[in-house]
């Protein structure tokens, strides 16, 4: 690929297939696609059976279903979405999906998730 424009983190071109994944769990991995201070993108890659644990963050945060089934809890209630559903979590908010069939969340944060990023050293 060319290589691309960038303002702040944030890359404006995003190709897919240059972002490496990222273990973050069984059977659960991660690509951050782009972000800078205000606004992050995620794409989560689950297996079935694969499990995002209940937790919550001071950031909102929206998921689109890009393809898959999960279960997904948020403030102890639990609903089944699939492919082209999606949700919104309030900021802290506890929250949690299980994959029920293997497939992808893509997730939107705001502020960006400062936990994502990790600072490499020389």
């Amino acid at each position: 690929m060319e290589s691309t424009a960038t303002i702040e983190n944030s890359t404006v071109f995003i190709y897919n297939e240059d972002i490496p994944w990222e273990t973050v769990g069984e059977g659960v991995k991660r690509k951050i696609m782009s972000y800078d201070e205000r606004v992050m993108l995620v794409k989560v890659e689950f297996e079935t059976g694969g499990i995002g644990t209940v937790h919550q963050h001071y950031h909102t945060q929206i998921t689109h279903v890009e393809r898959g089934v999960f279960e997904i809890e948020i403030a102890g209630e639990k609903k089944v979405l699939k492919s082209g559903d999606g949700f919104y979590i309030p900021p802290h908010v506890w929250h949690g999906a299980v994959c029920l069939e293997a497939g992808v969340l893509i997730d939107i944060f705001s502020p960006m998730r400062e936990d994502f990023i990790v600072t490499k050293t020389a």
